[in-house]
Formats: structure tokens, C-alpha cells, sequence
């Protein structure tokens, strides 16, 4: 082997030095496919970039150095990179006779929460037919206040959701609840609920996504993350749904709120948030130096 790296140039040296490099490379590299699987247990389609932050600890914990391309390459090789799936099913039905509200929440910019709510329904695919979700966001915390899956899409079924909400709602408080034009927020039932809790209503002006882009941003997270492509029934869906919903509230890091956890921003107010990112890697270093001594 000596001979061998004199007539290509090298020292023998060095050939041992590369493959102690390689040796650590693989170790460090089975190291963070072990942590991965770990993630994925609870977020099945967590995307590359979250996985790359949630993984930074770690990385400090271990002296493990390697940068965002590098951890791509290590995910695609292994092909563990999430391909985005389309939607395809439509659940506004806004062809009815009841008032429409108009929007009022263009430039608006919650400072804390329970000041904006956003309200979406989305289909849930069972094996022979559709379940609905009907979720109520918090726009300031990104978190879930209020769902309930059914296999209707009745005013009632809405109303469960908002009912839900509301038990967390401070009683004092005004809230702006912001939705499309569908008829289940706009029904009398669910109308007059709002009102008699200091709600204000709020509904997009035509059929485009991008005025509740909130609501529709976290049915995407929801669908293509976390809940499964079909289920046997309305109770499995249920059962499952519900974890679902409690790992994005409690687990999942947003890139929007400087990769926190919403369940955690939903008791802090608007400065903190920006606060927070400068010192999450130097706070993430002093919980893992804690822990090894």
C-alpha cells in the first residue's frame, strides 16, 4: 500500500487520514438517517428544509459538520425527499342566498393571538368516499384551535369546530373570524354564534385562495405531511386526524414563525417572534451543553 501512494503522489499518511474521513463521514451520515427516521415517525413527510433545522442540535451535540446542499444530497440519495402532491377536490359551495361579508382583513397583521382566526373545510379521502376537516387557525400562531372530521358537510359540522374555539377564546377578547363565502359561514346558526361571542366577520371577496392563504397553507401542511393518502372509515380517520393535529400543534416548526413550534408562539406576542431567531442556535447549544454534562 505504501508503494502504491508513492507512485500515485500521496503519502502514506494521507491514505489513512482520507479513510478516517470517510469512516466518520459514513458514521455521522448514519448518525442523522437514524435521527430522520426518528422525525418521520411523527411527521411522516417532513420536508428537507425542517428537517435540516430540527436537526441543528444535534449536529452541535455530535461536532457534525455539514451544510444545507450537503444534507440534500444525503436525502436524495437515500430518497428521502418528499414529492408535493395536488389537490383536487373542492369544498366551498358558495351559491346560496345568505349575506355575504366582506373582507377585512387585507393588511392586517395579528399581534398576538386570538386576534385573527382563519376557518377552511378539506376532504379527507376514506376508501370509497370523502370525509370533511373543518379547522379553525389561529393566524397569529399558525395553531389549530378548533377541527372536527365528519362525513358531512353540514352547518352543524362547521359549529362543532367553532365551538371549540371558542371554549379557548378569552371571553373579552374580539376576534376577527375570516373565511370564503361558503354556506356554512354563512348561515344564520353559525353567524349568530360568532356574534354572540365578540366575533367579527370577515369572508374573502371572490373564489381566490389567496385571500384566506393561511387557512389554505395549513390544509396543505395537514395533507401532505401528516395525514394518510386514505382510511378504512370515518373513525380511523378521526382517531388519526386528531394525533395529527396535536404533532402540528406541538411539534412542527414553522419557517413563517422563524421555525417555532406553534403551540409555543400562541402564548408569546408579536415582538418575541422576531426576537426568537436570533437566538435559537445559541439557545439550542446551551440546552444540548446542559444535557451532556
Amino acid at each position: 500500500m505504501q508503494q502504491l501512494c508513492k507512485l500515485l503522489g500521496y503519502s502514506f499518511q494521507a491514505y489513512h487520514k482520507h479513510n478516517k474521513k470517510k469512516f466518520f463521514e459514513q458514521h455521522h451520515e448514519a448518525m442523522i438517517l437514524g435521527q430522520i427516521d426518528a422525525i418521520r415517525k411523527y411527521q411522516p413527510r417532513c420536508g428537507g428544509r425542517k428537517l435540516f433545522i430540527e436537526l441543528q442540535p444535534f449536529f452541535l451535540q455530535h461536532d457534525i459538520q455539514m451544510g444545507r446542499d450537503k444534507f440534500f444530497d444525503l436525502l436524495k440519495r437515500n430518497k428521502l425527499l418528499v414529492r408535493k402532491t395536488k389537490r383536487n377536490v373542492y369544498t366551498t359551495m358558495s351559491k346560496h342566498h345568505y349575506y355575504r361579508y366582506p373582507n377585512l382583513v387585507k393588511g392586517f397583521t395579528p399581534l398576538k393571538a386570538h386576534e385573527l382566526w382563519v376557518a377552511d373545510i378539506t376532504y379527507i379521502p376514506l376508501k370509497e368516499r370523502f370525509a370533511y376537516l373543518f379547522l379553525i387557525t389561529d393566524a397569529y400562531s399558525r395553531k389549530i384551535v378548533g377541527f372536527n372530521v365528519t362525513d358531512d358537510m353540514k352547518v352543524s359540522s362547521a359549529v362543532v369546530a367553532l365551538k371549540q374555539a371558542l371554549a379557548q377564546k378569552p371571553p373579552e377578547t374580539f376576534v376577527i373570524h375570516h373565511s370564503d363565502r361558503g354556506i356554512q359561514y354563512c348561515s344564520n346558526e353559525y353567524v349568530s354564534l360568532l356574534l354572540q361571542h365578540n366575533a367579527i366577520i370577515s369572508m374573502t371577496n371572490n373564489g381566490d385562495p389567496l385571500e384566506n392563504a393561511i387557512a389554505e397553507r395549513v390544509n396543505g401542511i395537514l395533507k401532505t405531511e401528516l395525514i394518510s393518502s386514505y382510511y378504512n372509515s370515518i373513525d380511523d380517520a378521526s382517531i388519526h386526524i386528531s394525533r395529527c393535529i396535536t404533532i402540528y400543534n406541538h411539534r412542527r416548526r414553522h419557517s413563517s414563525l422563524n421555525w417555532q413550534i406553534p403551540a409555543a408562539v400562541h402564548e408569546q406576542k408579536g415582538p418575541q417572534i422576531r426576537r426568537w431567531k436570533n437566538y435559537y442556535y445559541s439557545a439550542k447549544l446551551k440546552e444540548v451543553t446542559m444535557q451532556s454534562t
